[in-house]
């Protein structure tokens, strides 16, 4: 574990963490960690194991790790809905799913215009109820985390289901493998990870930004940030609009200028990060094989 893991690349970062501070390595035994959703009601995190076809469930309270659920559908990204249920994107299944309040799991998509999805890969949602996932194929590409498969859609697209019809609308059409995605905190832009550097030499490998019109309705989408250090992944905003995403060495931390002000460097590639915590100022990092935190003195954007 690195001793100091913060590392200062603009003076902007300065006050953004705790020297003395230590990242935490809460858990380790996982083939691929993705997916960290936090429930304040019960003060525990849910996360993937991909390859594993399992969810692991870490309680804040006593630090305990136990099995949420096995199998998952080679679940992935993760997240909490505006009433507190859990929303998930499951490979195997090909669909976004949620857990009632009951236990039952019901499918939020698993179509578009008839056909099947891809491998549904994260997902957010919005205040207005809206579910918005990115749809790649990396569920399907192999039988390593899904079922390998030939993609009905013929290409991967962000998708929104509305909040009373359940209607599934196609938001882009222009990336090659979208990814990580999150709102800022006023809900006004919208920036969605390309990783499409995985199927396409020298392909894209940025966060590009969009503004979010009335009904979802996205426009721009410029570059917003250039990996230089393999791919960025999952990704979540602080109160102030700094993005803290996943990349090769660590987690980033972007000013909203598009400025890398600093990093947490991590002994493991990592793929996802949320905050959680009673002040959600503790970040949940998912690094390959284990679950680490790190406390600090800035808050995440309220997402549920």
């Amino acid at each position: 574990m690195p001793e100091n893991p913060f590392e200062i690349l603009d003076k902007r970062f300065n006050g953004l963490f705790i020297p003395t501070a230590h990242l935490d390595k809460l858990f380790t035994g996982c083939r691929w960690a993705e997916g960290p959703a936090y429930f304040p009601a019960g003060r525990y995190l849910v996360w993937s194991d991909n390859p594993n076809n399992r969810m692991l469930r870490y309680d804040e309270c006593d630090g305990s790790v136990s099995v949420f659920r096995h199998p998952s559908n080679y679940s992935n990204g993760n997240t909490v809905d505006r009433m507190g249920r859990l929303v998930s994107c499951e490979h195997g299944a090909r669909r976004v799913s949620r857990t009632e309040f009951d236990g039952t799991v019901t499918t939020v998509a698993d179509r578009y215009n008839g056909k099947r999805l891809n491998s549904p890969n994260d997902v957010i949602v919005k205040s207005d109820g809206s579910i918005w996932f990115s749809d790649p194929t990396y569920g399907i590409d192999s039988d390593y985390e899904g079922h390998k498969s030939e993609s009905e859609q013929g290409g991967s697209h962000v998708y929104r289901v509305d909040p009373n019809s359940g209607e599934v609308a196609k938001m882009t059409d222009d990336f090659v493998k979208p990814n990580g995605l999150a709102f800022s905190p006023d809900e006004k832009l919208l920036y969605v990870v390309d990783t499409g550097r995985t199927h396409v030499e020298n392909g894209p490998a940025h966060i590009r930004r969009f503004k979010v019109g009335a009904n979802g309705k996205l426009s721009g989408g410029e570059v917003f940030a250039e990996c230089t250090n393999g791919l960025f992944d999952g990704f979540r905003l602080d109160t102030e609009g700094r993005i803290w995403t996943s990349a090769f060495d660590g987690v980033h931390c972007y000013h909203p200028d598009g400025t890398l002000i600093g990093k947490i460097h991590v002994p493991e590639v990592v793929a996802n990060v949320c905050f959680g915590g009673d002040k959600r100022n503790y970040l949940y990092i998912c690094g390959t094989t284990s679950l680490y935190g790190v406390r600090l003195p800035i808050n995440g954007a309220k997402t549920f």
